[in-house]
């Protein structure tokens, strides 16, 4: 039995971040607009929310301090971009926010990241946060340090214009990829999935740069090269050329689930035609969620 004068439980702040790591990301992509945008803006919100911690006050609530972390790095990243939209306050308008079906409210969170992109910030914000994530209107005030009123009228103004745009057809398309990505890409991938890593270490420039998002880093062609032995060792992965958001992809599909999307995908920069770095998001598959992506048709 605890009196009132116990002091808090010790809160392990390791263990937080990593339960609440998929959440955070849903809201930094759909913030940002884009899925690869959102695990950078995650990545920073984590150190700012980790160096924080230690002289912050007694958290009460900590996944809706850590969102409030993450909505004002989203937003310096928002001002950062340039964008001409920017956080107006809302007009503190008394009304009641609407009450949603679990229909409507799944139609709401499938929108796209895109379909997210067109709202005021603020509007964006709040559904995401209520909608998406299924935070309490407390914990949107809260978050986003606006007033019960003020994120009512953002939360109804925000679902009558998401209604609104998923009744306007989809006719956006991508553009292919080019000759010179897709030769790259397809190069890369026909290497991998026959295991020739020796061929592949060929491919790699030696100041190659590989990002393991949410495990690890490597520098260099010695380092990087231990990255393929450990995918030789499994056998849960087929690669597929396409693309993500537009940028020129792997996508990795598990080849046990012949019917499943992809699990998750892995981003090439290259320089002189030698693969400078990758990011490979193996260990952090909640970032696919909500992507735009395809396969090459090429």
């Amino acid at each position: 039995m605890t009196s009132s004068h116990d002091p808090p439980m010790a809160i392990d702040i390791d263990a937080v971040l990593v339960a609440m790591r998929p959440r955070l990301h849903r809201y930094c992509a759909r913030m940002v607009g884009s899925v690869i945008d959102g695990e950078d803006v995650l990545q920073d919100a984590l150190i700012k929310a980790v160096e924080a911690f230690a002289s912050a006050v007694p958290i009460e609530n900590p996944q809706a301090w850590l969102f409030r972390v993450a909505h004002n790095t989203a937003l310096d990243f928002l001002r950062r971009r340039n964008r001409r939209e920017a956080l107006h306050s809302v007009a503190e308008v008394e009304m009641i926010a609407d009450q949603l079906d679990d229909v409507e409210r799944r139609q709401i969170a499938a929108s796209s990241l895109r379909t997210f992109m067109r709202l005021p910030v603020a509007q964006r914000s709040s559904v995401i946060l209520m909608d998406v994530l299924g935070c309490s209107l407390q914990e949107v005030c809260d978050i986003m340090e606006f007033s019960l009123p003020a994120v009512k009228a953002a939360l109804h103004r925000g679902r009558t214009q998401l209604r609104a745009l998923g009744n306007e057809p989809d006719d956006t398309s991508r553009p292919g990829l080019s000759e010179a990505a897709r030769s790259r890409l397809n190069a890369y991938v026909s290497r991998f999935n026959a295991r020739d890593f020796d061929a592949i270490r060929a491919m790699i420039a030696e100041d190659v740069r590989l990002e393991l998002v949410n495990r690890t880093r490597l520098n260099g062609k010695a380092e990087v090269s231990r990255y393929f032995g450990n995918y030789s060792k499994v056998s849960d992965w087929q690669l597929v050329p396409g693309q993500v958001e537009g940028r020129p992809a792997i996508l990795v599909f598990d080849p046990n689930e012949p019917n499943a999307p992809p699990k998750y995908f892995v981003l090439l920069d290259w320089s002189a035609d030698k693969v400078a770095a990758i990011r490979d998001f193996r260990h952090a598959p909640y970032a696919i969620d909500g992507a735009e992506w395809m396969l090459d048709e090429g």
